[in-house]
């Protein structure tokens, strides 16, 4: 009898396992009450990250150990597959490209006396400032009281804290004063809502460096792009470190030795001054270099990351080629981007904003479409 009796009280005390959620609640956004981030510079709020994906990421980031790449010249690679577990990798892909506004820029460039205007093969956009700015919750700005100008500011918000999106200004990071942002930026700096600002910091943690910009890619098929180019501007600073993560669909990240620049060429040539910088249609043969360097290439699936480091970016090229047959059936769900880096002068927030967000109107997911649509 005493038995029975334990055997029911401890059946009583534990908890039956719960039911597995169903694909619409788990799409659900929700689960999570947090109000949303919200700021002035946001064309409209931004969700808080549902429930399931932020335990996701709390608690099962890394999802594997990194590979380190560094076997040809100049090459410096952290290789995670995955950094994030497939299922919460893709949750978090249909979660971003619901929420998080998108745009197809336009642009135009001049070759001689030519100019052609140039649309954006991807949707972007991007948040963040470069760290000679920051920002900080109103009550904290014209005071130095505790105030680090050497940490990076979060923008990770709770219900309540003054550190929300909604109330945070643009301050100068040396006087802690506010700025006119029409005096240093093209065009008005956005705070990192906080749905990416805590990958951010996880990303941070894992790469033992920190990032100011947050660049975010939707990649709707295989037919959009990124040709050749490197993350090598100096407004990056030298050997810039620069952290890739991919969501969705299974996308090729290619990448390959820049060519070797000989003094005939003049550009070791002391006094010659520094090369321009890469353009994102520069093309080299595949087999540039003149050294043992190889192509690389990658097969980037949900939730892997690349993080570039040190004389990566100088001296190579990396790129995301269309996808053409299978492959492009294969990825037609479509697939994000998220990079994360470190601007050191206004020059790469001006630059980031110019080619990410422009003067092109806001797009948004639609569910009953499936595909991007204007909304603004």
């Amino acid at each position: 009898m005493a038995k029975r009796t334990l055997d029911s009280f401890f059946q009583r005390a534990i908890s039956p396992p719960q039911k597995r959620s169903k694909p619409s609640e788990i799409n659900n956004p929700q689960d999570n009450q947090d109000p949303p981030s919200q700021h002035p510079t946001y064309p409209s709020p931004i969700a808080q990250l549902p429930s399931h994906i932020e335990v996701g990421l709390v608690h099962t980031t890394p999802a594997a150990a990194p590979r380190t790449i560094n076997n040809q010249p100049h090459l410096d690679l952290l290789y995670f597959q995955p950094y994030i577990a497939r299922t919460t990798a893709n949750e978090l892909f249909k979660f971003l490209r619901r929420e998080v506004p998108f745009y197809r820029v336009q642009y135009n460039i001049r070759r001689g006396d030519t100019e052609t205007q140039i649309t954006t093969p991807r949707f972007t956009t991007v948040f963040g400032v470069d760290e000679t700015s920051k920002f900080v919750p109103r009550s904290s700005a014209n005071t130095n009281t505790n105030t680090n100008t050497n940490r990076p500011q979060s923008n990770t918000s709770t219900p309540g804290n003054e550190d929300h999106p909604a109330s945070l200004i643009l301050v100068d990071s040396s006087t802690n004063e506010p700025i006119p942002t029409s005096k240093k930026y093209h065009s008005t700096p956005r705070p990192i809502p906080t749905c990416l600002d805590l990958l951010r910091k996880q990303v941070e943690d894992i790469s033992q460096t920190t990032y100011n910009i947050c660049l975010v890619n939707y990649y709707a098929s295989g037919e959009d792009s990124i040709a050749f180019h490197s993350d090598d501007e100096r407004f990056l600073g030298s050997n810039p470190t620069i952290a890739s993560l991919s969501l969705g669909a299974e996308r090729d990240f290619l990448m390959k030795h820049k060519p070797v620049v000989t003094p005939e060429a003049g550009r070791d040539t002391p006094g010659a001054g520094p090369p321009p910088p890469s353009k994102s249609n520069s093309t080299p043969n595949l087999n540039s270099g003149g050294s043992d360097a190889r192509p690389l290439k990658l097969g980037l699936a949900s939730g892997d990351m690349v993080i570039m480091r040190g004389a990566t970016q100088s001296n190579w090229l990396h790129s995301i080629p269309k996808r053409k047959g299978k492959a492009a059936e294969r990825s037609i769900q479509g697939r994000i981007n998220i990079t994360f880096r470190k601007a050191v002068v206004p020059a790469g927030t001006n630059n980031y904003y110019h080619y990410n967000v422009g003067d092109g109107g806001v797009f948004r997911w639609d569910e009953t479409q499936r595909r991007m649509v204007r909304s603004d």
